[in-house]
């Protein structure tokens, strides 16, 4: 029988770990991997804490630390409610290539705020130019750092750091999204702001397009809104990392009143 818990007390102060669904039992979980070391000698926690547990396919699990193995950590799964993370919708996250280490804020915020999957563009007026070797070494950077923010938040799912891609890749791939946005300079205003946000009521999935320092070029716009959403984020020039931050969080207020 699972062990029954008040979930109340503790819910929003314990450590997250991400597993695979081969990893669930029927009354307990398997840690296994370079989480066992952080759990036994970084957070030098011992049998009877209590962690939260998500895996693969977002399933949650309060659950409690059995024991610890030089190999492995078992947690018997606690029969308690597990508060949902996620957001009525996905949100794909299409950030402009930003210079310094900015996309490494992007990514931490966007993660913290309910992304899916942040996809880096390469745009014709971005700073950043990455060759084959240092996106490969960029990107395993920022899959550690989104995996870091997903713990923090306790999210349901890891989102993935999509391999870098030019504009006509990622147009086409925001092509089935139900809602795609652009916030650039517009005419209407925060009413046109207003009105694609309504939109996101019943929407399955949502793009998020953000330009670099040197923002859009007018082509790039003239494609995107062909089949997009120009909107406006107030009449103040936003930074890159600003905007997609100040994006992220309408979408993600919008949805969770969804």
């Amino acid at each position: 029988m699972l062990a029954r818990c008040d979930s109340s007390a503790w819910k929003f102060t314990m450590h997250q770990f991400f597993i695979e669904d081969h990893q669930i039992g029927k009354e307990y979980v398997t840690i296994t991997g370079r989480d066992v070391n952080h759990i036994k000698n970084v957070l030098r926690m011992r049998p009877g804490e209590k962690i939260r547990v998500s895996s693969s396919s977002g399933r949650d699990f309060f659950c409690e630390i059995a024991e610890l193995g030089d190999a492995f950590v078992q947690a018997d799964i606690l029969d308690g409610e597990v508060p949902k993370t996620e957001l009525s919708a996905r949100i794909y996250l299409f950030q402009a290539l930003p210079k310094g280490e900015r996309m490494e804020y992007v990514i931490q915020k966007a993660v913290e705020l309910g992304v899916y999957e942040i996809i880096p563009v390469e745009m014709k007026y971005c700073v950043m130019k990455l060759d084959e070797k240092r996106a490969e070494k960029k990107l395993k950077r920022w899959q550690a750092i989104s995996e870091s923010a997903a713990k923090q938040s306790k999210r349901s799912l890891i989102p993935r750091i999509h391999p870098v891609m030019n504009y006509a890749e990622a147009l086409e791939y925001a092509g089935s999204c139900d809602v795609r946005l652009v916030p650039y300079e517009n005419e209407r205003g925060m009413q046109a702001t207003a009105d694609a946000l309504q939109k996101l009521k019943s929407a399955g999935s949502v793009s998020i397009f953000i330009g670099p320092e040197g923002g859009f070029s007018p082509e790039e716009i003239a494609a995107a809104g062909q089949n997009m959403d120009v909107i406006s984020l107030g009449r103040r020039i936003l930074r890159t990392d600003t905007a997609a931050i100040c994006a992220m969080s309408l979408v993600m207020l919008t949805l969770e009143d969804a």
